[in-house]
């Protein structure tokens, strides 16, 4: 049996790297199994919405598996909030299902269109880590179709290393089938926020550690272009879900009900000149000047976790050649990296008007996750010639304070740069080996930085 196919070039959210796929789009599990054992392609990455942002799930040259048609909600227990569901359901799905009974999904990343098949190849984290820990933290079991055709049921309990591998492992495990998730329970669709201003990045650190024991979320807008006494200066955005109780009156009947609001949308690509050092630094120093320094203030939960989500297609005003998101994490005891990182991002002129600072609680036992107690700052950076030796700069800085760089947003980092940030990558290689014996399954990501046979892709 033949699947359809359609060559056409993809990107992740980021719109760099450009890459010629042939692309499959299988509305039924068992497709996906005839798809690897037909072989037309020399080898195959599963895809949800594409918002990883660099080549995670693009595969230059070879299949890309698309699921978000794979989309079944299959089971929910309202007692446990268990959900069971295939791996093409997004997180938007299910807070529209399951919001309104009292119900959000566990760990989201900035954007909630994303899918459970990819939030669990990326093992995504968000603005509670500190507390919950990232997405594998609230995943039960999920079936895992390998590149054999064999089905594998994984749990912490069975197949515990095929389950810590699939967690991060951007794919390079199998297909994940079906997957069950824990939701949370939360009293409202608000969240009771906490805004502080402080003037530099000592300020910054020093807030979070002291209140985040307070706080299920926890996340600071950088001003990543203020230089001298001014480096780092933040806007602290710290929350919690808000109970009936703390809404206005007219809120307090239906605390699950979020009004409707208009969303714009990114028409065209900018040109690349209209985001330079001068026009995002205007609009970093009046976001400082002018955002919130308030507490108790209540917002609803698109606006306090997918801000970026009100403007649709907000990744063209990076203009055509498209961005790179640079996300690198250091130990506590290293906070000196982030110093030095924002002091080299400043001098270079380089704009970024997005940039996000978080921390980190302990990480999972995912062998490829992302995640370990530290700092993590989040860098936005438009694509031009001087861009990736910019940022192999930025990579041995990293290098030089234990940094770590995160694989669903990375699109330039070279082999020995992963090897050294990844310990464990030869026990990654050896189970995906095990169960990928012939390389079905490839991605440029995973060629680039040496996971899997094949050299470079970009």
């Amino acid at each position: 049996m033949t699947e359809p196919v359609k060559n056409q070039p993809l990107s992740g959210w980021g719109r760099y790297p450009v890459q010629e796929c042939a692309v499959y789009r299988p509305e039924k599990r068992r497709s996906i199994a005839h798809i690897l054992a037909d072989r037309a392609q020399p080898h195959y990455i599963a895809r949800g919405l594409g918002r990883s942002y660099g080549d995670a799930a693009t595969n230059g040259g070879g299949g890309v598996i698309c699921c978000e048609r794979l989309d079944r909600m299959l089971d929910f227990n309202a007692d446990t909030g268990v959900l069971q569901c295939e791996p093409g359901v997004s997180f938007a799905e299910i807070i529209d299902t399951f919001l309104p009974r009292g119900f959000f999904v566990p760990v989201t990343p900035g954007t909630k269109f994303i899918t459970v098949g990819g939030a669990i190849a990326n093992d995504v984290h968000g603005k509670n880590h500190h507390r919950d820990g990232s997405f594998g933290n609230a995943l039960i079991e999920f079936d895992l179709l390998l590149p054999s055709g064999e089905v594998m049921r994984c749990s912490r309990e069975k197949n515990a290393d095929v389950f810590w591998a699939t967690v991060g492992g951007i794919g390079l495990t199998g297909v994940v089938l079906n997957a069950s998730i824990k939701l949370q329970r939360v009293p409202s669709a608000y969240v009771l926020v906490d805004y502080l201003k402080t003037k530099d990045l000592d300020g910054v650190l020093a807030a979070i550690s002291e209140s985040d024991s307070k706080y299920q979320y926890s996340m600071a807008w950088v001003d990543a272009l203020a230089h001298g006494k001014s480096l780092g200066r933040s806007v602290l955005m710290r929350g919690n879900f808000a109970s009936p109780g703390d809404l206005p009156a007219r809120g307090r009947s239906n605390p699950f009900h979020v009004p409707g609001r208009f969303q714009p949308f990114m028409p065209i690509d900018l040109p690349q000149f209209v985001l330079n050092p001068l026009s995002i630094g205007a609009f970093n120093t009046l976001y400082y000047a002018f955002g919130p320094s308030a507490e108790g203030v209540i917002v609803d939960y698109n606006r306090y976790f997918f801000p970026l989500d009100f403007i649709r297609d907000w990744n063209r005003m990076y203009g055509r050649r498209g961005f790179v998101q640079y996300q690198v994490s250091v130990p506590l005891s290293e906070h000196r990296g982030l110093v030095e990182i924002l002091e080299l991002t400043g001098a270079s002129r380089k704009a970024s008007f997005l940039a996000v600072l978080k921390k980190f609680g302990p990480g999972n036992e995912g062998v490829l996750s992302h995640p370990f107690e530290g700092y993590t700052l989040t860098l936005d950076f438009a694509v031009n010639n001087s861009l990736a030796p910019f940022l192999h700069t930025l990579d041995r800085l990293a290098l030089k304070y234990g940094g770590r760089l995160y694989l669903a947003k990375d699109a330039v980092m070279a082999p020995e740069t992963f090897a050294a940030m990844y310990p464990r990558a030869d026990e990654f290689k050896a189970i995906h080996q095990r169960l990928d014996p012939e390389n079905k399954l490839s991605s440029s990501l995973a060629r680039r930085v040496g996971l899997v046979p094949g050299g470079t892709s970009t």
